[in-house]
């Protein structure tokens, strides 16, 4: 884990927030993306449920969509099938 992070990390390593600087931001995905399974694929029910067992302020759709955008995640357009961005590692 980078230690810039851990301000944004509470005891159990869990996400309490995002941080607003972008650098400090993708270091958060980075970190939450190496939760996910290197040759898994996840439907969008099991990639929530691993959001928000990652994190401390209810918002899984937001950490999903932030995780897509900025490559961690790849997805099928119909966001049926979900996977880890092997090129982001």
């Amino acid at each position: 884990m980078n230690p810039k992070i851990k301000p944004f990390l509470n005891e159990e390593g869990k996400i309490i927030q995002l941080p607003a600087k972008q650098s400090k931001k993708l270091l958060v995905y980075e970190y939450l993306a190496e939760k996910f399974d290197d040759d898994q694929e996840y439907s969008e029910k099991s990639v929530n449920q691993l959001i928000n067992s990652w994190h401390t302020f209810g918002d899984c759709i937001f950490l999903r969509r932030g995780l897509v955008d900025n490559g961690f995640l790849c997805r099928l357009s119909d966001g049926s099938k979900y996977w880890r961005n092997k090129e982001k590692e």
